[in-house]
């Protein structure tokens, strides 16, 4: 005799994303040759039609009852990160915690789970979007910024949009084994697990001009000068300022040390190298200012949680992508 299903309970809300419901659909609603790999119950706060943000409406399977008996519960994304779920739909995610069941919450759907008190005291994860006002409104949580998803007391939690596939393919993987989750992965043709965290897909942003024309027209310089070896003390004889009084006009314009600048406008200069062009990672270190390609490596790792060679694949053109970093 076969041993049972799981269950998953998706939980759909008002105004949900058609997209974030998406992808939890299609993971566990999939079938493996033979008998599917979960039991799928959609439900509905009220048990009632739900509209989706844009157009689209949908019918559940039942209410909250439907989630009492689910192994998996799902909350695919949220839709106001300053309302919190209702009194019965938070009551039904402790419940289910409280019996031994996996609560998830996919990207925003992490918010439900803090909402509900489930996360105080453990780890989680949600988009990179929001960290500053989630660990605002959830200071007792431990927020890791950069994990695509995370496991904490069979409270799962996944960064944004496509780390949610990530970890539906996880729990895939904890339930039905490594091969299962592979032979699933292929058939939607994405990869079973994915290298890094969201510290790839952060934007960094041009740091904005300062009010102090002496250290703007020095960033200018820098900039175009990168690969040229700079000290203190060459720059503070350029800007006509002792080293005390230039080190004090850096940070105070730029928040940074000049030694930070340096590192930031180089990794941004060899991300774009490796995106744009096929030179070697020998050639961007040093056009990017980096002593040595091992120094490239470790800063790049360090502040991206992957390798060059791993960034030019997700992000490099055609011809970069052939090229070895």
């Amino acid at each position: 005799m076969s041993a049972p299903v799981p269950v998953v309970a998706l939980i759909a809300y008002p105004r949900f994303s058609p997209f974030h419901f998406a992808m939890p659909y299609m993971v566990f609603g999939t079938h493996a040759p033979g008998q599917p790999l979960f039991e799928l119950r959609i439900v509905a706060p009220d048990g009632q039609a739900l509209r989706a943000e844009r157009a689209l409406a949908l019918e559940p399977d039942g209410g909250l009852e439907l989630a009492d008996t689910a192994d998996i519960l799902v909350v695919p994304g949220w839709h106001a990160l300053d309302e919190a779920p209702s009194a019965a739909l938070q009551d039904a995610l402790r419940r289910a915690h409280a019996r031994g069941a996996r609560v998830v919450g996919l990207c925003y759907g992490t918010y439900a789970l803090a909402y509900a008190g489930l996360l105080d005291g453990r780890r989680a994860a949600t988009h990179w979007m929001a960290e500053d006002d989630f660990s605002r409104r959830f200071p007792r949580v431990a927020l890791d910024a950069n994990a695509l998803y995370v496991e904490d007391d069979r409270l799962v939690t996944s960064a944004g949009v496509g780390a949610g596939l990530d970890c539906c393919l996880y729990i895939v993987r904890q339930v039905h084994g490594a091969r299962v989750a592979n032979r699933l992965a292929r058939g939607l043709v994405i990869a079973p697990h994915r290298e890094g965290g969201q510290a790839q897909f952060i934007e960094q942003p041009v740091a904005a001009s300062t009010h102090d024309a002496k250290i703007n027209a020095l960033l200018d310089h820098l900039r175009a000068h990168l690969a040229t070896p700079h000290t203190v003390d060459d720059l503070a004889a350029r800007t006509a300022m002792s080293r005390r009084t230039f080190t004090r006009h850096f940070r105070k314009a730029t928040g940074m040390t000049l030694v930070e600048w340096l590192v930031n406008e180089r990794l941004r200069r060899a991300c774009e190298l490796l995106e744009t062009t096929s030179l070697p990672v020998e050639k961007i270190s040093d056009l990017a200012g980096f002593q040595t390609p091992v120094s490239l490596r470790e800063h790049f790792r360090k502040r991206h949680r992957v390798s060059p060679r791993e960034w030019r694949r997700t992000f490099g053109t055609r011809e970069g992508m052939h090229a070895g970093a």
